[in-house]
């Protein structure tokens, strides 16, 4: 059973590194959560290194951007890993075509502005789905919609063969009091729908090989024991964690706040049945990150 804790401190001395989920723990869609940036500053204070690892299917630049507009501060964190860039670099290395047919918001037609690192890169092409070899989808056309409404392009794509990148392998995400759909509510469609889609954001393992090179890029040779996870979602932060052999902290008052009734900390009962209904171990639960 995972134990619960008050605060990040009573463990934070058991680790070198923290891989930060972003959406549900350090801000809201909307503003920064004060008691969560208060304590990753003070981990910071004590030496340890702080990687913020988000689904979003945003580059890091534009990630640090949405940071400052929220108030989250840049002491509060070393380096950015987001799900954007790992799905950016296999986009141009080709693993869908070079003809795409695009699924998201205007906002993030930046997701298509090239890459120095990736040599030789495929020639991306926004197309129309008949023209298209490969489906991009950073998120829904309008998060409010529902993803069933996509199944007769997801039948067409299906039948030519089509894959399909997720940006964003979250299904949904809270943005102040409104629940919305990820990239990942589409992809999941997608497949039960017989069609092929890419993940690259947590669970999967290419974002956690992107935030241990930024631990690398910042001089940091930490061995999976001394890094701590940190997010909501059960089936992505907790499952990733899981999956890489790394311990986790559970946030119980993000997507799951309703299930294990949390307000400032989970009901033990709720929380036991919640986990086990999920066949989850998170190895720490907190009500809120501070």
């Amino acid at each position: 059973m995972t134990q619960v804790i008050s605060a990040l401190s009573e463990i934070s001395d058991r680790y070198e590194a923290l891989f930060v989920d972003l959406w549900g723990c350090v801000h809201n869609g909307v503003k920064a959560l004060p008691q969560a940036v208060t304590a990753l500053l003070q981990y910071r204070e004590q030496g340890g290194v702080v990687i913020l690892v988000t689904n979003s299917p945003r580059a890091r630049q534009g990630v640090e951007k949405q940071l400052k507009t929220f108030g989250v501060p840049e002491e509060a964190w070393d380096s950015i890993a987001t799900s954007g860039d790992s799905a950016r670099a296999a986009m141009f290395r080709g693993v869908v075509g070079e003809k795409v047919f695009f699924i998201g918001e205007d906002r993030d037609s930046k997701f298509f502005e090239p890459m120095n690192l990736i040599e030789n890169p495929a020639n991306i092409q926004c197309v129309p789905l008949d023209e298209a070899e490969g489906i991009v989808c950073t998120g829904p056309f309008d998060p409010t919609d529902d993803p069933a409404e996509m199944r007769p392009q997801f039948l067409y794509a299906k039948q030519k063969g089509m894959k399909f990148l997720c940006a964003n392998p979250d299904i949904v995400v809270d943005r102040g009091d409104h629940r919305e759909y990820c990239a990942g509510a589409l992809a999941r469609l997608y497949t039960e729908m017989g069609g092929e889609s890419l993940y690259f954001g947590k669970p999967h393992p290419p974002i956690y090989d992107l935030a241990r090179r930024r631990l690398a890029a910042l001089g940091h040779d930490v061995p999976n024991d001394a890094i701590l996870a940190i997010g909501d979602g059960i089936h992505t932060d907790i499952a990733g964690a899981m999956g890489e052999n790394i311990d986790s902290l559970f946030i119980s008052g993000g997507l799951a706040a309703k299930e294990t009734k949390t307000s400032h900390q989970p009901d033990d009962d709720a929380l036991k049945a919640y986990i086990e209904k999920e066949k989850s171990n998170p190895t720490y639960t907190i009500g809120h990150l501070r």
